[in-house]
């Protein structure tokens, strides 16, 4: 979609209901940290992106800056809550994440990485913290009235991924289509969590260590439908979460839909 912004997608296209998502409004993305002068400039002039929502922590962000995209107000919202990760002693300095492939197969045979792998979608459903960024998240999108909105992480998979099944969510989509959407950023890391789950194999590993590096150098399908689980075990639906823990209603979603919907 772009020359260098990694794993990146329009929402547009997708099929709701009757309806499809709008295109051009609607951006997922990685970092812009590797951006070129061209990707930029789609940004600026095709899109016409006017917010960008970074849900990286400040000093991941600053381990790779955004580079600038002219128009767009930048929005810093870190989903993570690295303040009870430091409490709980299970905080992992920003260095290691950068360089995680590199570690990945080794991570992989620890019990805090298979804790994080099994628990990280759930922590964003549940955590009071991550709620709040995401409720921000959706009602900012809902004060943007014209141009593109784009989201992102490091990798714009999970954090992003939560973003995207929200908004979906909110926009009517059902489970399949939140849970297709989300498996999608597979198709962009399937090579590298091949080869990672073959290193893993080849030092002894089985299918408790190959999950990790699914889930930290792609996306764990399962857990994130646990997590759909977990909402609905606590929530009854969708719906009422959006409501409840992120502002979001019938009335919110319906003014989305007119925007979004086509």
């Amino acid at each position: 979609m772009f020359e260098a912004i990694v794993n990146a997608r329009d929402l547009g296209g997708i099929r709701i209901g009757d309806k499809v998502v709008r295109k051009g409004l609607l951006l997922r993305t990685g970092h812009l940290n590797d951006a070129t002068e061209e990707d930029v400039r789609r940004l600026q002039e095709e899109f016409h992106l006017r917010r960008i929502f970074d849900f990286r922590g400040v000093p991941e962000a600053a381990l790779q800056p955004d580079v600038e995209v002219p128009g767009a107000e930048v929005i810093q919202l870190p989903t993570l809550d690295i303040s009870a990760e430091q409490a709980s002693g299970d905080a992992i300095p920003d260095e290691t994440w950068l360089n995680l492939p590199q570690h990945i197969v080794r991570l992989s045979f620890t019990r805090l990485f298979q804790k994080k792998a099994r628990a990280l979608y759930p922590s964003l459903v549940l955590s009071e913290f991550s709620q709040l960024q995401y409720a921000t998240f959706l009602n900012l999108i809902l004060e943007t009235e014209e141009g593109a909105v784009l989201w992102h992480c490091s990798q714009g998979k999970d954090r992003t991924g939560i973003g995207a099944a929200l908004l979906l969510a909110a926009l009517g989509a059902d489970r399949e289509t939140i849970v297709q959407d989300f498996d999608r950023s597979n198709d962009t890391y399937r090579p590298l969590v091949e080869r990672l789950c073959a290193d893993v194999e080849a030092a002894g590993g089985g299918e408790v260590e190959k999950e990790v590096v699914r889930a930290f150098m792609g996306v764990s399908v399962r857990n994130f439908c646990h997590a759909l689980d977990v909402i609905e075990a606590n929530w009854g639906t969708m719906g009422e979460y959006l409501e409840e823990q992120m502002a979001i209603g019938p009335g919110e979603c319906e003014r989305l839909r007119e925007r979004y919907l086509a």
